[in-house]
């Protein structure tokens, strides 16, 4: 086992834990070891299920040892985001607001990956409600790379815990970038799959057709390995999607670039990123074309006049989420957090509908270009990571500021497609970048398999943090 234990891939954990090569006791100590070692430094976890996981992990020793049909994740030390209700666990959505889930509620996706064996060592931390900023009274997940730089969105525990080796994958949610932005920033693989592939039954919402559900892994396979034990239809969510497994880890394992045709818009994936970024992408587009996928240049519907609509969409659908609390109970808000149900509460309706329509266009327009083209790509941000001081600048903004940022996350969740994240380059300072595959509906496995190429080109799947 070459390596240290922790920064091993879920895929090769699983493998050994399966053959008798590792215990799921011994994985799962290990990770609350270090856990218990980072924890303090790193901020990733609301919540730790120290003596639940070791219990867990034994009766996955004692069904292997029995002969027992195992699951693909089984044994394997995985954290979920604290969106997710878990039975045992209290759900606080990065807030102090009442999330009103019951103490023996498990959410479907945290229940699936327990069917496929994955044991649960915790509830990562994120922004409250699932939005822009922390609560300021709980300290934001600290990215492992830099110290000083932005650790992510919502999803910024998950991608710390991951990054650091303090779990093999971890769950993400993402409304406006909250996968990617901090896969970016942590260096990590993340999937945004399809709107509905993954049922959102037990998930706090932030913004109801906004919101996807998806893993954080340090490698493409292991997203793959997630994926499928995540997805599918669930009868306790009527948006779940009613469509065949998606196969994805058979096709990450099979992945190529050969004959891929990939979209590239110059004008909105490289004109109005920082160099560093625009830079790192043409080093990326030049090694996957040397992998033989085809570039194909091509004109995106536009989208930056219609950021804006889609950030007071999603305030609309945050309100509707947390109407049984606010205004009834704003006290247990912060003030950012009731500025932003403000403005979905006094949105126009007029607006509203607008960008409704304006969103079935766009799907409308992206769907035509998938007709000729496998996948599109572009960065996950326009800039690097930013410093803590920058982000806190931008995070306290009016919103016509903060759209910035997303122009290259919100079209995607608007338009209900996925998306898989992928490493580039790190800055001269050692600050990641990355940047995302897009395909239409349901293209999970293509995207996974086109990465999986890409990532054997590439050096990122080895490069851990030093802690």
């Amino acid at each position: 086992m070459a390596g240290a234990l922790h920064y091993r891939t879920l895929a090769a954990t699983a493998a050994d834990i399966r053959s008798g090569a590792l215990s799921s006791e011994e994985v799962t100590g290990h990770t609350l070891t270090r856990i218990q070692e980072l924890e303090p430094r790193l901020h990733a976890f609301a919540c730790v299920r120290e003596e639940s996981a070791i219990t867990e992990a034994r009766a996955a020793d004692t069904r292997r040892a029995r002969g027992e049909a195992l699951g693909s994740l089984h044994g394997v030390p995985l954290a979920v985001k604290d969106l997710c209700a878990m039975a045992g666990t209290a759900t606080g959505a990065g807030g102090f607001f009442r999330t009103r889930f019951n103490a023996t509620d498990t959410a479907s996706v945290v229940r699936r990956l327990q069917d496929a064996g994955a044991i649960i060592v915790g509830k990562t931390q994120l922004t409250e409600g699932a939005w822009g900023a922390h609560h300021p009274d709980i300290t934001p997940p600290v990215n492992p790379w830099a110290a000083d730089r932005w650790s992510g969105a919502s999803s910024s525990g998950s991608g710390v815990a991951v990054a650091a080796g303090l779990a093999y994958g971890a769950i993400g949610t993402d409304t406006a970038g909250s996968i990617r932005f901090p896969s970016t920033a942590n260096r990590l693989v993340g999937l945004k799959p399809t709107w509905g592939r993954v049922s959102r039954h037990g998930v706090f919402r932030l913004s109801d057709t906004l919101d996807h559900v998806g893993p954080m892994t340090r490698s493409v396979l292991d997203a793959a390995l997630m994926f499928d034990a995540i997805a599918g239809p669930d009868p306790a969510d009527p948006t779940s999607l009613d469509v065949p497994p998606p196969e994805s880890a058979k096709a990450a394992r099979q992945g190529s670039l050969k004959g891929v045709r990939i979209g590239l818009d110059p004008t909105y994936a490289l004109d109005p990123v920082e160099p560093a970024v625009a830079a790192s992408l043409k080093r990326v587009i030049a090694a996957i074309e040397s992998a033989g996928a085809e570039i194909v240049d091509v004109r995106l519907p536009d989208v930056r006049e219609n950021l804006l609509r889609l950030y007071r969409s999603a305030a609309v659908e945050a309100a509707i989420s947390h109407a049984e609390t606010y205004p009834s109970e704003a006290d247990s808000y912060s003030p950012g957090y009731r500025s932003f149900l403000e403005l979905g509460r006094t949105a126009s309706v007029l607006d509203y509908a607008a960008i409704q329509i304006w969103r079935r266009e766009f799907r409308g327009g992206l769907a035509r270009l998938f007709k000729t083209l496998d996948m599109l790509i572009a960065p996950a941000m326009p800039v690097e990571p930013p410093t803590l001081a920058t982000f806190q600048a931008v995070a306290t903004a009016p919103p016509e500021m903060v759209v910035a940022l997303m122009v290259y996350t919100i079209p995607f969740n608007a338009a209900g497609i996925p998306t898989l994240t992928l490493p580039m380059d790190k800055t001269e300072a050692g600050v990641p970048l990355g940047f995302q595959l897009i395909g239409p509906d349901l293209s999970e496995a293509r995207l996974l398999a086109a990465g999986a190429a890409y990532e054997q080109i590439a050096s990122y799947a080895t490069d851990h943090p030093a802690m």
